[in-house]
């Protein structure tokens, strides 16, 4: 068809750019360009958009339409109830010939985008996707058995082997836009904030700038100002220690690639100059890069890792679903001040550092014992940054989800935790103002305090600071007795499942061993539809001791049903994103406070070692 009549539509999603925008550039060489966005928030189940998140995508949408019209077109906005019906109905209005959208690879999108693709072609429409959020796709990276990986390092080192492609596409600098009136809602009819949370959104504008040129900023004032120093102040959970890339990262205002790149150059820039210093900085940055990509590459591989762990055999933990114990920690209301003060500036800013995410979720995984699912779906809810993916990663590794996640035995005191990461109490101060006047000796522990120094300092234990919600020791006896019960329950079902079974036992069989159970993911050679090389493949699940929920889950991606998950039973009557009015208020107070750049279906821990080391977890974002 030439490019004369030739009408594209560019679905976009997470890809909220225009440069390094693969669908965007494909969709400019062919002729008009119709760009869109579709809310659907059904579609994402119990995994829609939080309060800061809808809002930061409200904010860049309004930026990259701005910048559409610029280029001589606008974005179209729908509100729908199916992506599939809404592009079906603009096909049909606009009398389209083409759709193209960049990848995703969270189980919900993967079903949905393969139905789209799917009915799209069966009406003549051409659609070709893209990479444009990873340096690799998922099915590019496998061992010599054509296997995936599940450990980080290995993944890592397949990649850091394989050949890159070029930073960028070219960027369009004019759009031919189509000559039919179209009808669009506006951005406040698609409802991404009510008005109950218009004021407490405004304040995130003190510390946030959403859209991809504002991005493409804060990389260079990364790279210029703080990249040097990195590896120095990366682990300082107050302050602006880190590229604050993360949330520009999950839209797509930033590509992945550019970020790379633009890190490594300064990388061969500075080994020109023999600054050797800035090497591990760069190193432990791109490797937080890695992460990324990790993530998405475990759950395009095993979608069931949202819901459960990646190893089979941990089914056992007895995790403890105390409603009680869930809000006191989500509240920062646990009596242990590092924890409590990340608990409430997560609450009031919509983010933490990853220090803090990894400090906070330990402790709710190994002190409280609660459902690790329950920990990433209020993460979920309330980071300016979610992303499914990440969250999914970060939570299995704490809870020992994974090959190479924490030692769950392991268990960390927030007070020694504060001592190193905030020694000198100023980022509890700033979150926990009733306890503003401790002296630095008592800011960690003020139950070991004298009476006298917290009478002089205005705390009173149990009444306007809770003391521990579970001592040290305490949680430690039940950690040990909890991965007790793990192992006994398991090595009784492994003795079941052998004396069931017609199979001959060898003389050095695995009966009461720590063995990890771990499914096995061959990369599929063959394309899901179509053979266009721009289709995106899927996993092929090779496991015949799979569970029923896992197959199903990968059965799901590979027919195109939609599968709905039950990860998270409502707590308090459903009050996953409320505080109480004393927490509200000190919220507000401090949320202008910001950065300045302008299981039920539970996964059971385990006793692994962790190869990316307690100074690298998974929740390290490019953040």
């Amino acid at each position: 068809m030439s490019s004369s009549t030739s009408k594209t539509i560019v679905w976009f999603r997470r890809d909220l750019r225009i440069e390094d925008n693969p669908a965007l550039a494909a969709a400019a060489r062919e002729g008009s360009v119709l760009p869109v966005f579709i809310w659907c928030p059904k579609e994402e189940g119990q995994f829609q958009p939080g309060r800061v998140s809808r809002w930061w995508l409200k904010q860049s949408i309004i930026y990259l339409d701005r910048t559409l019209r610029s280029l001589g077109v606008r974005l179209v906005l729908i509100k729908a109830e199916s992506s599939l019906s809404a592009l079906m109905q603009f096909i049909t209005d606009v009398g389209a010939t083409g759709v193209v959208y960049n990848h995703l690879y969270d189980p919900a999108s993967l079903v949905r985008d393969h139905n789209v693709k799917e009915k799209l072609m069966e009406m003549g429409i051409t659609v070709k996707s893209f990479n444009g959020d990873l340096l690799y796709e998922p099915w590019e990276v496998y061992d010599e058995k054509g296997n995936a990986f599940t450990t980080f390092d290995a993944f890592w080192n397949k990649c850091l082997s394989l050949p890159m492609e070029p930073a960028s596409v070219p960027t369009p600098w004019k759009l031919v836009p189509v000559t039919e009136t179209i009808e669009s809602c506006s951005i406040e009819e698609l409802m991404l904030e009510n008005a109950a949370e218009k004021s407490s959104n405004a304040l995130l504008r003190r510390g946030w700038s959403p859209g991809w040129s504002n991005a493409d900023k804060a990389l260079s004032e990364f790279i210029s100002g703080h990249l040097l120093d990195y590896s120095k102040n990366r682990m300082k959970v107050d302050g602006t220690t880190t590229s604050l890339l993360s949330p520009h990262l999950h839209f797509g205002e930033l590509s992945v690639r550019k970020v790379y790149q633009s890190v490594r150059m300064k990388q061969i820039e500075w080994a020109k100059e023999g600054n050797t210093d800035a090497e591990e900085s760069v190193n432990l940055f791109l490797t937080s890069i890695g992460l990324r990509e990790y993530s998405r590459y475990l759950c395009f591989n095993f979608p069931f890792t949202c819901e459960k762990s990646l190893l089979g055999n941990l089914r056992h933990y007895p995790w403890n679903p105390d409603a009680h114990l869930f809000k006191s920690w989500r509240q920062g209301k646990t009596g242990y001040p590092l924890v409590d003060a990340g608990m409430r500036e997560l609450w009031a800013t919509g983010w933490i550092h990853n220090r803090t995410r990894v400090i906070v979720s330990s402790f709710y995984v190994k002190f409280l014992l609660l459902p690790w699912t329950w920990g990433m779906k209020y993460f979920w809810d309330t980071l300016l940054d979610s992303d499914l993916e990440t969250d999914i990663l970060g939570w299995q590794y704490v809870s020992g989800s994974l090959p190479d996640g924490h030692e769950l035995h392991r268990l960390d005191s927030p007070e020694v935790q504060g001592i190193k990461f905030d020694p000198e109490g100023e980022y509890v101060r700033n979150w926990l103002p009733e306890l503003a006047r401790m002296p630095t000796e008592w800011i960690h522990h003020p139950w070991d305090a004298p009476t006298s120094v917290l009478k002089s300092a205005g705390v009173e234990l149990g009444f306007n600071y809770p003391r521990p919600i579970v001592e040290v020791e305490t949680a430690r006896e039940r950690l040990s007795d909890a991965v007790a019960m793990m192992w006994e329950l398991d090595t009784a079902e492994r003795a079941a499942n052998l004396n069931g079974s017609d199979e001959v036992v060898a003389e050095n069989n695995m009966v009461g061993a720590n063995v990890l159970d771990i499914p096995r993911v061959t990369v599929r050679r063959e394309m899901s539809c179509t053979s266009s090389s721009l289709d995106q493949r899927v996993p092929s699940y090779h496991n015949s001791k799979a569970s029923v929920s896992e197959s199903k889950v990968f059965n799901c991606v590979e027919n195109g049903r939609r599968n709905q998950y039950n990860l998270y039973d409502p707590i308090d009557g459903g009050e996953t994103s409320r505080m109480d009015e004393d927490l509200r208020s000190t919220a507000k107070s401090t949320s202008s406070r910001k950065r300045s750049i302008s299981e039920s279906h539970c996964a059971i821990p385990t006793l692994c070692n962790s190869s990316v080391g307690p100074s690298d977890p998974p929740f390290m974002k490019p953040d």
